[in-house]
């Protein structure tokens, strides 16, 4: 886990939290996981397929908060509660939520979101969200405009006091594509139920899923009538992705709580996967490396072509100063799992950390691969202008800084660096015209 403040080259690790740095998105943080990532892809490509969106279109967050929440911003972008994900004692209620969400999308529900909104950075988005939740649950949208990022004016109501009838078309929405994916709505009726069941509990006060998605009864009544009739109501998910989602969820659990909370959740006793997986991952955040590693090996000998269990050895190793120990399984899981570009920088964050020149190559090759596909991960960037600055290699270090300074949204320091590196590279090349695309869109 990413700790803001680390001195040295801070690992991406298994479990990454990038938290904002403004003042006002303090406390918010972003989940980067590559196994969660894959699974939750998994749950909701089929989905958006079925609402006729373009699933590559659709970029899905995890925002690191105990809380059961989700919700759609900022144009097509889903934010799912890590706190959701842990509740969540199946499949099928995640992929609920995700229909539900992705009802809203197809609905164009959103379409009258501020265009600044809908062009903001992920964390601004969660600021937003989550100050606009306070404003909702104090009664006074003030309160918004000192917590959020996306401006104190913004209508509370267009974000997030979805009318019932919206609701109730995302909620028909999601059946349809469940139908249509052969999956059960049972998941979608027990979420609710305790979605409404918490409310009670808390009279009202901590349940943000139901501030955002207004519950009535008229809503689990559609949902029952519909499973009273669907041919896939009885239709359990598939066994393969019940095994995942108790992996993800020991993970987190793993990730999220202290030793002890941990233990009571999958005492000693508990010799399953997800039992064992969970208490290393506790062990070596209490810094209890000699348990965590036993663990971990014993998973590996069970399932040596996993990439996951790979990486987290690594992380182990790599957080506890094991630096070239951490290289081979990190190695080992990007080859197992080559599409992964998470996978591929924190290989070569290990390969740069060791100081190694004949690595730096390698290094420079995962992350233009993974920043090929992921080009708008900052770490990338910045190991990238490392990596480059060793080899000597100054025009593509220079380029490479003008990505970052786009990225973060400094226009006037990423076009002088970007019309440096236009003078340093050779002209006509790849990288040279890259420079130039950048100086040209911000002339």
């Amino acid at each position: 886990m990413l700790i803001p403040g680390i001195r040295r080259l801070a690992a991406v690790s298994a479990l990454v939290l990038f938290c904002g740095a403004p003042a006002a998105a303090q406390g918010i943080a972003l989940v980067r996981d590559a196994e969660i990532e894959v699974l939750i892809r998994d749950y909701a490509d089929p989905i958006f397929a079925a609402a006729g969106l373009d699933p590559q279109s659709i970029r899905i967050h995890l925002v690191s908060d105990d809380r059961l929440n989700a919700f759609v911003a900022g144009g097509q972008r889903i934010f799912i509660h890590t706190g959701l994900l842990i509740e969540a004692r199946h499949p099928g209620q995640v992929i609920s939520v995700i229909a539900h969400e992705a009802g809203h999308i197809a609905g164009g529900h959103l379409m009258r979101l501020q265009d600044e909104l809908r062009n903001a950075e992920a964390k601004s988005i969660v600021a937003f969200v989550l100050g606009t939740a306070a404003a909702i649950a104090a009664g006074d949208p003030r309160v918004a405009g000192a917590v959020t990022v996306a401006g104190q004016q913004v209508a509370l109501s267009t974000l997030l006091r979805y009318s019932r009838a919206q609701e109730s078309a995302a909620d028909l929405a999601a059946l349809k594509y469940l139908d249509q994916t052969g999956q059960s709505a049972q998941g979608m009726l027990e979420f609710l139920q305790l979605m409404a069941g918490r409310e009670a509990f808390a009279g009202g006060r901590e349940n943000p899923y139901l501030r955002t998605h207004p519950l009535s009864r008229d809503r689990l009544a559609a949902i029952a009538s519909h499973l009273s009739l669907s041919r896939y109501s009885a239709a359990p998910p598939p066994t393969e992705l019940v095994a995942r989602h108790a992996r993800m969820r020991a993970k987190l659990v793993g990730f999220s709580n202290r030793l002890d909370d941990v233990l009571r959740i999958y005492p000693e006793a508990d010799d399953g996967v997800s039992g064992r997986y969970a208490r290393a991952i506790a062990y070596f955040r209490r810094g209890e490396i000699d348990r965590a590693l036993p663990l971990i090996d014993t998973l590996l000998a069970e399932h040596p072509t996993d990439p996951y269990f790979h990486e987290l050895k690594g992380q182990m190793l790599f957080e506890n100063g094991r630096v070239g120990e951490a290289l081979a399984p990190y190695a080992e899981a990007v080859r197992l799992a080559p599409g992964m570009p998470l996978l591929r920088i924190e290989f070569a964050q290990v390969a740069i950390e060791l100081n190694d020149a004949d690595l730096l190559p390698e290094a420079t090759r995962h992350l233009t691969e993974a920043l090929r596909k992921e080009p708008r991960m900052g770490m990338g960037w910045r190991l990238l202008v490392i990596a480059y600055g060793r080899q000597g290699e100054i025009g593509s270090m220079t380029l490479a800084q003008a990505e970052l300074a786009l990225l973060r949204g400094e226009r006037e320091q990423a076009k002088s660096l970007a019309e440096r590196a236009e003078r340093a590279l050779p002209q006509g090349s790849p990288a040279w015209l890259r420079a130039q695309d950048i100086r040209g869109q911000l002339d």
